[in-house]
């Protein structure tokens, strides 16, 4: 009764004190990017895009897109999650927008040229099916009502129904649902509310309506989420090393065939229970992450080769393709000449689109250093590794090249690690 009280009293608030304290709590959330979805725009009629004319795209160096009005719908919920500063047993300000509000505000800072989408979570309000249905109403109502043809990304709740789930991913380009914590263990210690298997569930009912609607092809008909779905882990709030972190990720990956997998560091929080940290854990072990799920992705590492077990968490003075190179000393030097593709993508310094134009330029001459410079490979990193038409490496023992590479840093701001 006591909170029932609360809930009617911070109801008065008005729009722009709900917004600072709903924007504020939605910062948390790291799964936020509008790449992948649909190329749309409102020149036939309606309002919005999703291709970046009049509205600049800004994202940190971990993939989140800032170009979003990011928001909880509420900051109220029923479930008690540790880790989280909106969890039932919270001391901080609450607050709830409506749908009709969050709908407004979405197309007045859309008309500003602040932003080109929305990102909507919520916390749970009196069971997941009541909170779902609030959510997709906020979608319905734009895109049906407005018009609105910019990006929509929905987190969804995984406790709620298949149809609720289904009817956001009409209306969204990219919906989501965040596994947390990579083991079941730790959700029950953390979490007790929510439940691994239960989530992956709800992640296979998304995957398929996607592949379904990618199936039929009707190009007057809307796409299931075109974007794809994508879901979130929280960096340190357990004992969890870095292997079991990528093992979940490499799994949901597979199964799920998520677009992807997004990493944010533990952050510690007012009143926190004992059995979280005191402390956050470094951010550059976040972009380590990051840089491990790419090699995942892009250059087909396996995640046994990225963490092994005698050292299963990432290092965090060396990027995870310079240490995964440093431990396989006997596979290079690698002639840039004559290597596969698939090797080549494992020389340190090397990216996926400079692989391919060395692949391209060695058909019609063999690769000098001359041709490395100009496509701006890092010399001073790729060397060691490579051998090419005027360049053959000195032999070096693993511990002259560490020392060589190793810069010590105890903790990298997101934007020092993006310059």
């Amino acid at each position: 009764m006591a909170r029932r009280t609360t809930v009617h009293l911070n109801m008065g608030l008005d729009l722009g004190a709900k917004l600072a304290i709903l924007a504020d709590a939605a910062k948390y959330d790291a799964s936020c990017a509008s790449s992948g979805t649909t190329r749309r725009n409102s020149r036939g009629g309606g309002i919005g895009s999703t291709i970046g004319t009049g509205i600049c795209h800004s994202y940190t160096p971990d993939g989140r897109c800032v170009s979003l009005l990011k928001i909880l719908l509420t900051n109220f919920c029923i479930y008690d999650c540790l880790y989280c500063i909106n969890r039932r047993s919270s001391g901080v300000q609450r607050a709830r927008f409506t749908p009709e509000e969050v709908v407004q505000l979405t197309l007045d800072f859309y008309r500003r040229n602040y932003i080109e989408g929305l990102f909507l979570s919520s916390g749970i309000i009196r069971n997941p099916d009541y909170t779902m249905e609030e959510v997709v109403r906020v979608a319905r109502t734009l895109r049906i009502d407005h018009q609105f043809r910019g990006y929509i990304h929905l987190k969804t709740i995984p406790e709620a129904s298949p149809e609720l789930i289904a009817e956001a991913g009409k209306w969204a380009d990219r919906i989501s649902i965040n596994v947390e914590l990579p083991t079941q263990s730790d959700l029950e210690r953390l979490a007790p509310e929510k439940n691994l298997a239960r989530i992956e569930t709800s992640m296979t009912t998304i995957k398929t309506r996607i592949e379904e609607a990618k199936a039929e092809r009707n190009p007057k008909g809307p796409l299931f989420a075109p974007a794809g779905q994508s879901t979130q882990m929280i960096v340190g709030a357990t004992s969890a090393n870095d292997a079991a972190i990528l093992q979940r990720a490499s799994s949901l990956y597979k199964r799920q065939k998520l677009r992807r997998v997004y990493y944010s560091a533990f952050s510690p929080i007012p009143d926190a229970s004992s059995k979280l940290p005191l402390n956050a854990p470094p951010l550059v072990r976040e972009h380590r992450l990051y840089q491990a799920d790419w090699l995942m992705r892009f250059y087909g590492f396996d995640v046994m080769e990225i963490t092994t077990r005698e050292e299963p968490n990432l290092p965090l003075n060396l990027d995870p393709k310079l240490a995964w190179a440093l431990r396989n000393r006997d596979k290079f030097p690698l002639d840039l000449n004559k290597a596969p593709r698939e090797m080549l993508l494992r020389v340190p310094g090397l990216g996926v689109r400079n692989v391919d134009r060395i692949i391209r330029i060695r058909r019609w001459h063999l690769i000098r250093l001359d041709d490395l410079t100009r496509l701006r490979v890092p010399l001073s990193k790729a060397m060691p590794f490579i051998v090419v038409a005027d360049h053959t490496p000195r032999l070096l023992e693993r511990e002259t090249l560490i020392g060589r590479f190793v810069k010590t840093q105890e903790q990298i701001e997101l934007f020092q690690v993006a310059a």
